[in-house]
């Protein structure tokens, strides 16, 4: 059974076992979903919990978990009246994140992107597209297409084979249409698709 330090490069495995030991926080690790990597909740018996997606990239994991845990010290430090992203939080995370960036951790082609991204960590990694895209070299697929990716009115496919066509970006998530129902969805921005023939775009409109 994979564990979270199975997952995490072994550079960064001693630094996050240090981290954990003493915080009262379950972590598990759960089946990929399309909306999020990771979240941290306090559940209603008042136990702490993250729960991650599996997945084959170990410095995602890395990154998310670092994410997360961020989201427990900076409530049990401040409260839970502060934002969930707010500056509260970034110091917190900045802090964890600073002792794993250098080279026994990531490799050198992405400690650029995170040095940056790290100057003001955004409240999900998938926004910094640059990032993503550094980041998507060292998954076991890594020609997989992002929505960010697709042009305005392309069609595509997700893992769940729903087929949409893609439309504004509102906020942080697009705007699609499902073209068996014609019902708008928002879609979140690091979703994997396939891009369909642009015949499906056309017999949508027909």
């Amino acid at each position: 059974m994979t564990t979270i330090f199975d997952a995490i490069p072994e550079a960064s495995q001693a630094y996050v076992k240090g981290l954990l030991t003493p915080l009262p926080i379950a972590v598990k690790i759960t089946r990929k979903r399309l909306s999020k990597h990771g979240d941290y909740r306090k559940r209603m018996d008042g136990k702490h919990e993250i729960t991650l997606n599996e997945t084959e990239n170990p410095y995602r994991f890395l990154i998310t978990l670092i994410h997360e845990i961020a989201h427990y010290i900076a409530f049990e430090a401040h409260g839970f009246q502060i934002k969930p992203h707010g500056r509260e939080w970034k110091q917190v995370y900045k802090d964890l994140m600073m002792p794993l960036l250098h080279p026994e951790v990531f490799p050198d082609a992405l400690l650029p992107f995170l040095a940056k991204h790290f100057k003001n960590p955004k409240a999900a990694t998938d926004t910094d597209f640059h990032l993503v895209r550094a980041l998507n070299r060292f998954d076991l697929n890594p020609d997989k297409t992002y929505i960010f990716e697709l042009n305005l009115g392309e069609a595509f496919v997700l893992p769940n084979e729903r087929k949409f066509i893609r439309g504004q970006q509102r906020r942080k998530r697009f705007e699609c249409v499902e073209i068996s129902t014609q019902k708008k969805y928002l879609v979140s921005p690091h979703a994997a698709v396939q891009r369909l023939d642009r015949n499906v775009e056309k017999t949508m409109e027909n």
